[in-house]
């Protein structure tokens, strides 16, 4: 199985998301594989966030090695699931979606319609998010494994 993980600049939270999502699957021997990518290219190639980089590894995850990267109609075919952050997120990668099979893939990485708070102007909003997208990375692998 194959996960993407979408935000905006691919340095805040879509790289929290794969930092966490990467050590619990690892953490539990599945042979799945995780990235992250964003809509927008200001950050391509750069590291994530200092403050991402600094709360992941509060908690005991290290998100360091992770380069941005953007989010191209390609990624639609490498990947089984994609999940986005925000509507915003949602509404731009489903615009590069060609069929329905590639807008079957796209879906919130919250459920019930909810959103992941975009942290990057607020630093007291990290350790908040932070905790939002480990809890809810421990539901979706289970989610995931059930399929």
């Amino acid at each position: 199985m194959k996960i993407l993980m979408v935000c905006l600049g691919n340095i805040c939270r879509s790289p929290l998301a794969e930092g966490v999502v990467r050590q619990l699957i690892a953490n539990e021997n599945l042979d799945w594989e995780v990235a992250s990518a964003g809509t927008g290219n200001w950050h391509t190639g750069q590291p994530a966030d200092r403050r991402s980089i600094a709360v992941a590894k509060n908690y005991g995850y290290d998100i360091s090695r992770q380069r941005a990267r953007l989010f191209g109609g390609e990624l639609f075919d490498e990947f089984d699931h994609i999940l986005v952050m925000d509507k915003n997120n949602l509404r731009d990668v489903l615009k590069l979606a060609v069929n329905e099979e590639q807008r079957k893939k796209v879906r919130l990485f919250l459920t019930d319609n909810q959103e992941v708070t975009d942290p990057y102007f607020d630093d007291k909003l990290f350790d908040p998010v932070f905790l939002t997208i480990e809890e809810r990375a421990k539901r979706l692998i289970e989610e995931l494994k059930k399929h």
